[in-house]
């Protein structure tokens, strides 16, 4: 399996102390040895920052850990490969453009028969995985039935969580997905999340003697949700988010769900 980060903030904000902690389980204290990734949006643009090589040795990884990116959406990635080989082409995250803007993608889980998910659509994929196939097929299925930019987009997420339902067929799908405004998490077994707002205090990491203090970083005003597979701070109250459901946030806070 891999390991997933997700950042939704109302303000552009530093990930530098979570992506800290997902390196070290890129084959350090964790066995996701098979490359990593991380896209950073800014404004209708986005940078992403990708290598096949462990995260936990990466000198592409300490550049990103040591440059203080500041976004309002973020998804990152490690990797341990199970669909398609270790290489620059399969690793996480994947864009594709929809509706004008660029979406951004990664996913942990295994999918089985998902050659069913490759029919006739705009999207396809460039690399071997399933992920990205199932990246591809979201995006395809959408067009269908949002031919032009969803005047709800509201409607657009639950559809989309409809959709991850139906993936949910051929395996396990933990999925992030953004496009810079809304970042899209659907729980097929394992993702936490939690929120950072004011009074804000301190944390520690769990995989890097790493703490901060929350409080000298940010403003009153600041309100940071982030998504990890697995908690990445050990004294901090992290949610499991329920399997087979989505949250949907903007702006660092929950605007949906499949409640």
């Amino acid at each position: 399996m891999c390991e997933l980060l997700g950042m939704s903030a109302n303000v552009p904000t530093d990930i530098r102390f979570s992506f800290t902690g997902l390196m070290q389980r890129g084959g350090r204290t964790g066995p996701h040895r098979d490359g990593w990734g991380i896209t950073f949006y800014e404004d209708q643009g986005c940078r992403t920052i990708k290598d096949p090589a462990p995260c936990c040795d990466s000198p592409i990884a300490k550049l990103v850990q040591a440059c203080p990116i500041k976004s309002r959406a973020v998804i990152g990635h490690i990797r341990q490969a199970n669909r398609g080989p270790v290489a620059l082409k399969n690793t996480h995250p994947f864009t594709r453009e929809q509706w004008g803007r660029f979406w951004t993608f990664a996913h942990n889980g295994q999918l089985t028969d998902y050659q069913a998910l490759q029919q006739s659509g705009k999207h396809l994929p460039v690399g071997d995985t399933d992920s990205e196939t199932a990246f591809c097929w979201l995006l395809n299925e959408l067009d269908r039935k949002y031919p032009r930019k969803p005047a709800d987009m509201q409607a657009m997420f639950r559809y989309l969580g409809e959709l991850c339902l139906q993936l949910q067929q051929f395996g396990i799908v933990n999925i992030l997905l953004s496009d810079g405004d809304y970042l899209f998490s659907f729980c097929s077994n394992t993702l936490h999340w939690l929120t950072r707002r004011a009074p804000f205090g301190k944390a520690r990491l769990i995989d890097e003697d790493v703490a901060i203090d929350f409080h000298q970083e940010t403003t009153p005003n600041d309100v940071v949700t982030v998504i990890a597979t697995l908690p990445l701070t050990s004294d901090e109250q992290w949610h499991k988010m329920e399997a087979g459901y989505y949250r949907l946030f903007k702006n660092g806070e929950c605007v949906g769900d499949s409640t």
